[in-house]
């Protein structure tokens, strides 16, 4: 696979391999971009395969960094619903229209956003907690995060609508994701068949530029002040959820 790889895919891949670090470690919205890369280079449904190896590398690395910040309330609230839409998304990703589902995803995310503009706008100290909220944020993010590693956006208007400082909203995500994605293996390796030897060596390759990546949003977070990087997560989502219609 590698070796068939032009000048341009190599650009491609290994320049995804950086937006991946960067999105995981906190610079939100790069990753969406891997998205389409991928997908050109290696085919929409093949691809999940590939960049589901590169997610849970970054994931190690972020989760490396910010283990200490995690809200593991939180975070217990949201696995069993997301394992949930995990398995839904494995039974149902090639049955339900795609329109329908990306639809479904941006009404959810812009719902959201507005939610999150209100607080910002108002000061509000209310908080979302009701269980109808998080049950949909983790079975939409699982079923997004299956079928085609689209749940970022899913999952930041949710964790930001929680009111959380900037570590423990990149240290929660970033336990979430390492958690959601390890548990993803299995259904790539025997369902889909998009995880294999082949892949692994893809995956191995870009290391060392995820690495990079990482290296790098970390020293950008670290120069973003707390409450425009509220503003600027709550952008790059809205960005990322007009993206998904394209």
């Amino acid at each position: 696979m590698l070796f068939e790889l032009g000048l341009m895919e190599w650009c491609g891949l290994l320049g995804s391999a950086i937006l991946i670090g960067m999105a995981k470690v906190g610079v939100q919205g790069t990753g969406m971009a891997t998205i389409p890369i991928l997908a050109l280079l290696f085919g929409a449904k093949d691809s999940t395969g590939i960049a589901l190896g590169m997610l849970v590398c970054a994931d190690i690395m972020a989760v490396i960094y910010y283990h200490r910040h995690a809200d593991w309330t939180l975070l217990w609230r949201l696995f069993p619903s997301a394992a949930l839409g995990v398995a839904l998304g494995t039974v149902f990703g090639n049955l339900v229209s795609d329109v329908l589902f990306k639809q479904t995803m941006v009404l959810f995310i812009a719902a959201s956003i507005a939610l999150m503009v209100w607080q910002e706008l108002r000061k509000s100290a209310w908080i979302p907690k009701h269980a109808i909220f998080a049950n949909s944020a983790g079975i939409l993010g699982g079923i997004a995060t299956m079928v085609g590693n689209m749940a970022g956006p899913i999952m930041a208007v949710y964790l930001l609508s929680q009111r959380m400082s900037k570590e423990v909203y990149i240290g929660t995500g970033a336990w979430f994701f390492l958690v959601i994605n390890v548990f993803k293996i299995p259904f790539h390796v025997f369902a889909w068949h998009t995880i294999t030897v082949k892949t692994a060596l893809v995956n191995v390759v870009t290391i060392p530029l995820i690495l990079l990546g990482a290296v790098a949003g970390i020293a950008i977070v670290k120069r973003v002040k707390e409450g425009a990087y509220r503003w600027f997560v709550i952008g790059m989502t809205a960005v990322s959820a007009l993206l998904m219609l394209f």
